[in-house]
């Protein structure tokens, strides 16, 4: 990392894990790009950093169509210079529909935010970041336990977070020579809109509904900055955040 002030960009940024990230890497002297569809709520979280507020830059961006993230990565060259960490976190799921009832539109919207999404930042993160001096970066990859297992009736999800796996090896394989560093974080249960559904109950694998535990958001926001703080040398390869006592270690 160079001896300027780190800059991220972080994906998703207007809610959730992305919003509560944004504002830990702010809190840690980062400068941030906060990049999503919703220029409310990615106003919202520039709002919520209070006096760091100069230091984020807002850039609304579809990350599923090739000229809006170039815009986005060609907006942070031209704010900041350089690129530190990319945090590739957006992410949305289709209905929890049987699977042979999942239409085509929905699959393909999963897999071109999930999957082709974070793609596309990675090419765009590469290009700065192998150009750049000092040269190199991180990438952080949000994987998602369902990296690991899947939610009944969440094929096209869980397909693209395993997909999101390998998309983690070959960056960090590729990214190698230009001293690009690759991680995953795989969260379970983070405490957000999204997983509200979780605490009033949900589908288990055996038929039951059942509620289940989830954990404080801002426990995720500090791993990534663990993650992003270390020295290019050393990489967390793969990191599982999750709620203890959610059901994903046993039998349910």
């Amino acid at each position: 990392m160079s001896d300027q002030q780190p800059v991220a960009l972080i994906t998703g940024a207007g809610s959730g894990i992305g919003r509560a990230t944004a504002l830990a890497l702010l809190k840690t002297g980062y400068a941030v790009v906060l990049a999503g569809r919703r220029e409310e709520q990615l106003n919202s979280t520039v709002e919520a950093a209070g006096e760091l507020a100069a230091n984020a830059l807002a850039v609304v961006t579809d990350i599923r169509k090739p000229e809006s993230v170039e815009a986005l990565f060609a907006a942070t060259r031209q704010r900041f210079g350089r690129l530190d960490i990319l945090f590739n976190n957006a992410g949305t799921g289709a209905p929890p529909v049987p699977l042979e009832d999942v239409s085509f539109a929905q699959w393909q919207a999963t897999v071109e935010t999930n999957l082709t999404g974070a793609f596309l930042c990675t090419q765009q993160a590469f290009k700065i970041m192998k150009n750049q001096q000092p040269m190199g970066g991180r990438i952080i990859n949000n994987g998602s336990i369902s990296a690991h297992a899947p939610r009944p009736n969440s094929a096209p999800y869980t397909s693209t977070k395993h997909a999101m796996t390998g998309l983690t090896k070959s960056t960090s394989l590729d990214g190698r020579r230009y001293n690009i560093a690759c991680g995953q974080i795989d969260i379970g249960n983070a405490a957000t809109e999204m997983a509200a559904p979780m605490q009033r109950g949900v589908p288990q694998a055996n038929g039951d509904i059942a509620a289940e535990a989830v954990m404080d958001v801002e426990h995720v926001a500090q791993a990534v900055v663990q993650m992003a703080s270390l020295p290019l040398e050393s990489n967390i390869q793969f990191m599982t955040i999750m709620a203890t006592k959610m059901p994903f270690i046993g039998r349910g």
